[in-house]
């Protein structure tokens, strides 16, 4: 019996081999249960939602089936079928993309669009080369230049201005302070805007000819009017939005006034009221004489409305840090700069990134009430061909194919929001 029992196992030497879960919970059957089987209430909307959408599917796909896409006027797309008349977008797509920019010169904005993907890229992920932020640094030039044409010289002046200055800064700020060599730098650039870049631009203009056709600014319309306004104004909205957090709880009782009366004014104020300021009462304030382009005006006010909301978005980062941070910061001796850039900011954004992306995301779907005050976004060119009477009376073709292109780019720039909180998470690691 001895023997019996000293040869008995009571621990497994072997495991056992790997077997598939239950089917009730792993899979499909397991995420329906868990998500919309859960209780007989859930069950009962979930057969009622697929019951809605399955009878929407059924009534609006005959009509997407029976479209018409080869026509030359409405009446012709209702002879030939009760579908959808999608050919007013098969013969206007290039209209809504570039409004009436030259049509020899579509190539343009497309490169700009291209180059704008190659720009993002480095700034939005991080395994993307570094090198490529030379793209993103030289991007807002040579769109300016690609987009409205005229000279190369001036934006090379321009360029050559700022590493001008950046030289001098450089140089001044190994003798020198900081805040002495950064006025040194501007001061560089300065007299390089004022007193040298146009005549020499110029002259080399008149020797080295390197111009594309100039295309003035109600040529320029559609979704690539679109792009110059959002892009500019949620490119310059976000550092100026940051300052404006920053100045609001200043100690500085000038600064802080100056900051909080400019964002409470601009809360205040209707988007559409500051277009139309921008559109006719500015030219009142410059002198006279002076020619302000209508697009650069429209983005100066859209960034400006932008960057109050940002401003306070951003104050709502700063507020939920807890206390210990900024006293941790100077315990650690460092400067007000140093601590905002390495410690509270930081922090203050990743809190944010919810409500900066919801202010860019309606920064560009406002971009429309630019067809308030004559500028042909895709909502004003739907209704100037409308206004034809080859293509009177289409209505959902039109609004559909330009809520699907809004609906693309507000997705994708919600998905990356997520994306971003996902990598920026600490909290589990």
């Amino acid at each position: 019996m001895a023997d019996v029992a000293h040869q008995t196992a009571f621990v497994r030497h072997a495991a056992l081999p790997e077997r598939e879960p239950p089917t009730a919970q792993a899979g499909a059957v397991h995420w329906l249960r868990a998500n919309l089987f859960n209780s007989w209430f859930n069950a009962l909307l979930t057969l009622l939602l697929v019951y809605i959408i399955v009878q929407a599917v059924l009534g609006v796909w005959p009509w997407f089936a029976g479209a018409t896409w080869e026509a030359g006027s409405l009446q012709e797309c209702r002879e030939r079928g009760g579908g959808a008349c999608l050919a007013v977008i098969n013969e206007r797509w290039r209209q809504f993309l570039f409004g009436f920019y030259p049509r020899t010169e579509h190539w343009r904005p497309a490169v700009t669009f291209l180059w704008l993907c190659i720009a993002i890229a480095p700034v939005l992920f991080p395994a993307v080369p570094r090198r490529l932020f030379w793209a993103t640094a030289l991007f807002p030039f040579f769109a300016y230049w690609l987009i409205w044409g005229g000279s190369l010289w001036p934006v090379l002046m321009t360029l050559g201005g700022l590493g001008l200055g950046y030289a001098a800064y450089r140089f001044a700020a190994g003798r020198l302070g900081a805040m002495t060599a950064a006025l040194a730098g501007l001061l560089v650039l300065v007299v390089w805007l004022q007193v040298v870049a146009g005549p020499l631009a110029r002259e080399l203009s008149r020797m080295i000819p390197l111009d594309l056709v100039t295309v003035p600014s109600r040529n320029i319309g559609g979704f690539t009017l679109t792009f110059v306004i959002g892009v500019s104004g949620i490119s310059l909205s976000l550092p100026l939005g940051i300052l404006l957090a920053l100045g609001r709880q200043s100690k500085m009782f000038f600064i802080k006034t100056l900051c909080v009366g400019f964002i409470e004014f601009i809360r205040g104020v209707p988007l559409i009221t500051l277009l139309f300021v921008a559109s006719v009462m500015l030219a009142y304030l410059l002198p006279p004489g002076t020619t302000f382009d209508l697009v650069l005006r429209v983005i100066i006010m859209v960034t400006l409305f932008a960057s109050a909301y940002i401003a306070e978005v951003i104050r709502g980062g700063l507020a939920a840090l807890p206390r210990g941070q900024y006293e941790a910061a100077d315990a650690m001796g460092l400067t007000y700069w140093q601590a905002m850039q390495l410690i509270i900011l930081p922090q203050a954004l990743k809190i944010s990134i919810p409500g900066i992306v919801n202010v860019f995301i309606g920064l560009f779907k406002d971009t429309t009430l630019v067809a308030i005050i004559g500028l042909l976004d895709p909502l004003g060119l739907s209704t100037a061909v409308r206004a034809t009477t080859e293509w009177n009376g289409v209505i959902w073709e039109l609004y559909g194919f330009i809520a699907l292109i809004f609906f693309a780019f507000c997705y994708g720039m919600s998905k990356y929001s997520q994306h971003l909180e996902r990598r920026l998470r600490t909290e589990h690691r």
